[in-house]
């Protein structure tokens, strides 16, 4: 069999694939970063006419205004939970998880081996 052959039936590394691959990754992040920077600047907006229509609340007691906070309220809520949602996941968790296990495990048979010889 010749170098040719055997190459032929092993998979080649696509090295444009890859980078078609990373440019697409960081894309995505790209738009994450700028969605997080828009929901940042709409949140600021949001809390600061929350504040305003509390202030025109107290003088009136008009319906609409008590409406318009709790729409703005729940709107707070949907971007708060747009922002927290990229930044916990649940493979964040997976390295520390393996670390607990590793030196728990390791602690609980130096106490064994600590209690057998003492």
């Amino acid at each position: 069999m010749s170098d040719q052959e055997t190459n032929s039936d092993t998979p080649e590394f696509d090295i444009t694939e890859a980078i078609a691959n990373i440019e697409a990754s960081l894309e995505k992040v790209k738009a994450r970063h700028q969605q997080i920077i828009l929901d940042r600047a709409k949140k600021e907006e949001l809390l600061e006419r929350k504040k305003e229509i509390k202030k025109l609340a107290k003088n009136n007691h008009q319906d609409s205004l008590k409406s318009e906070l709790h729409f703005l309220e729940e709107e707070l809520t949907q971007i708060e939970v747009r922002l927290e949602s990229e930044l916990f996941k649940w493979s964040s968790l997976n390295e520390p998880f393996w670390q607990i296990v590793r030196f728990v495990g390791l602690g609980i048979v130096i106490g064994w081996f600590l209690k057998t010889y003492s």
